[in-house]
């Protein structure tokens, strides 16, 4: 007999007996894989676990979550103090972006009883321990599982009760019960379900690596972070050393936190001071260049704005923007345009985020403004200066939130002057010493800086 198939959509799961184009549930294009039905059907009726009848919520007695700490401050930022006992976390990131090496350094350095199950179906142990080589790593309480087959990886966790276990990676798992090749929807699906099953009863706290589509998001169907407990992605560029560890979903702490690391020979080593080192290759006082204070969670982060302006050979000027929104970068030189009167419709735009961060907070707009117009005019902004400020349509530079914070890390790496808005002046409470100068709009802003 032909074995049926199905087609269904990888990122809400939506099942058809045609293939579509397009997803009539979530409107997503050329999301849909075909799958084979399996046709076995089991004999009798299934024999059901007898449960406990449902109880008051009251009745309960709740449990403060139990941390384990990963070894570095950093990623205990982002997870809200560190792992939760019995907690399923995933991790994404591109290829080459540090993910086994990270994942690999907790497995030495986390701490309490208990052995480490490392579960790889990319790797063979020959490679792991190359890694673990290079790492420095010699840990006996780590254990390495070569295996795809879940149900063989489940039989192994039930045997050896781990205080951690590692997946490496979930599109290489499978289960014989379902036909369909490993990474497809519903393997990724039952995969998830079965560790889920055992990580929550036995309160093991386990790690799935993931891989990540073109697009940056989580491989396989969106269904897969619905059920795990925390998200993380590691994000850098391949050929910056720096790299940012994100929560996007943390149901024990706060979504907003990053952590930062840079991947040096012995592995990655975590920024407990990402500022002064972000900005530490500064020259003296190079035109185009500012300082902006960002916020990533609640962490400030003093970083180095580059623009470079130049006059176009072709009659399409190029506007190129790396680490920032492109559209921002576009919308806000129709302000400079319309308001600060710099005619920028015949020259080349380039701006960057110096070390490989991506940033996307408008307190940064008036240091993008600023840079572009020392470019242009090739007059360099003073040295010591900080420059914060969300500007709009009509250039006016507009209140922004953490004000005190950002003032405080300027002020501690020997900053002198900051730039900010007018409102924001009026509210502070403490006093700096820093020269704090408050502006209503980007005229003015120039101004202060011997722009204009």
């Amino acid at each position: 007999m032909k074995a049926k198939t199905i087609f269904v959509c990888n990122e809400c799961g939506y099942e058809s007996a045609k293939w579509m184009g397009k997803c009539p549930a979530c409107n997503s294009w050329n999301t849909f894989v075909e799958e084979k039905i399996s046709n076995k059907v089991e004999n009798g009726k299934k024999e059901r676990k007898i449960q406990e009848p449902p109880k008051p919520l009251n009745s309960y007695v709740g449990q403060d979550a139990k941390r384990i700490t990963t070894g570095y401050a950093e990623l205990d930022r982002v997870l809200g103090g560190g792992l939760v006992k019995g907690s399923l976390v995933l991790v994404g990131g591109e290829p080459g972006i540090g993910k086994s090496t990270l994942i690999l350094q907790i497995c030495d350095k986390i701490q309490g009883d208990g052995k480490v199950l490392y579960v790889s179906g990319e790797e063979s142990a020959e490679q792991i321990k190359l890694r673990a080589d290079r790492l420095n790593i010699k840990n006996d309480d780590i254990l390495f599982l070569g295996e795809t087959d879940i149900d063989i990886i489940d039989e192994n966790i039930e045997e050896l009760n781990p205080k951690l276990v590692i997946i490496d990676s979930m599109q290489t798992m499978y289960s014989e019960e379902i036909s369909s090749a490993p990474g497809s929807v519903s393997q990724v699906r039952e995969i998830t379900a079965r560790i889920m099953k055992i990580c929550k009863s036995k309160k093991i706290t386990t790690i799935i690596i993931g891989h990540v589509t073109k697009d940056g998001n989580i491989a396989g169907p969106r269904v897969l972070e619905h059920m795990v407990d925390t998200v993380l992605y590691i994000e850098g560029e391949r050929y910056f050393s720096y790299r940012m560890v994100r929560g996007v979903k943390n149901r024990f702490g706060s979504t907003n936190e990053v952590g930062m690391f840079e991947m040096q020979e012995n592995g990655m080593v975590e920024i407990t001071n990402p500022s002064s080192i972000l900005i530490s290759e500064r020259e003296d006082n190079p035109s185009g260049s500012v300082v902006v204070a960002t916020i990533e969670g609640t962490r400030p982060l003093l970083v180095e704005l580059q623009a470079l302006v130049s006059q176009s050979i072709f009659g399409f000027p190029r506007r190129t923007a790396n680490g920032i929104d492109y559209n921002r970068l576009t919308l806000l030189m129709a302000v400079m345009e319309k308001k600060a009167g710099l005619m920028l419709g015949n020259q080349d735009v380039y701006l960057n985020v110096v070390g490989g961060l991506k940033l996307n907070e408008p307190a940064l707009d008036l240091g993008i403004i600023l840079a572009t117009a020392s470019s242009f005019k090739n007059i360099s902004i003073p040295k010591g200066v900080v420059v914060l400020g969300e500007v709009g349509l009509t250039g006016e530079v507009r209140t922004i939130n953490m004000i005190e914070k950002r003032l405080k890390e300027a002020e501690r790496l020997g900053f002198k002057k900051c730039i900010i808005p007018e409102n924001n002046k009026k509210l502070l409470k403490e006093s700096y010493k820093l020269d704090i100068i408050g502006v209503k709009n980007i005229n003015e802003a120039m101004k202060a800086i011997e722009l204009r």
